[in-house]
């Protein structure tokens, strides 16, 4: 993504209801904020880590991933934020991975997931101690789920 996109006052709305929620759910901060929005934005599409969240479509799309995801997955923005979010892993991984969803919807994050993920190229990589939880809006209402890990690795 270039630096006009994650710029976007879409994007850095999402983002800061990304933080927010996160907060509320943790207690903890995914990045120290300092500065403003926009910052705030900014380091988070360049972290080290994964980013990555969903709306909350029958069949949930991408709607945002930080550039260590756009890496792992290996799509660029514009592909990304089309991807259905049940494409991240295989039909094998469906039914647990929807099993984790649902309770973080339920209790508002999951914490230590573990999973197979496939990029766009086919590529499976390992996720280890990933944390999912749900993106609510400023009335308190879910409006996606996102998640983060920085533990990862291929399988050959």
């Amino acid at each position: 993504m270039s630096p006009s996109q994650w710029n976007r006052p879409h994007i850095i709305q999402w983002s800061q209801r990304l933080l927010d929620s996160y907060c509320l759910w943790t207690g903890r901060e995914l990045i120290e904020r300092t500065g403003d929005t926009t910052q705030h934005a900014r380091v988070l599409f360049e972290a080290s880590f994964v980013v990555v969240s969903h709306g909350v479509e029958p069949d949930p799309i991408l709607n945002y991933g930080n550039q260590t995801a756009l890496d792992l997955w290996e799509l660029p923005w514009d592909q990304f934020i089309t991807t259905p979010s049940r494409l991240t892993a295989g039909p094998d991984d469906w039914a647990e991975r929807g099993r984790m969803l649902e309770q973080a919807r339920v209790n508002g994050y999951f914490d230590g997931y573990r999973g197979v993920r496939i990029s766009s190229t086919g590529r499976r990589f390992l996720v280890e101690q990933a944390l999912i939880w749900t993106v609510i809006d400023l009335a308190g209402r879910p409006i996606g789920q996102a998640a983060t890990f920085s533990h990862w690795s291929r399988i050959k």
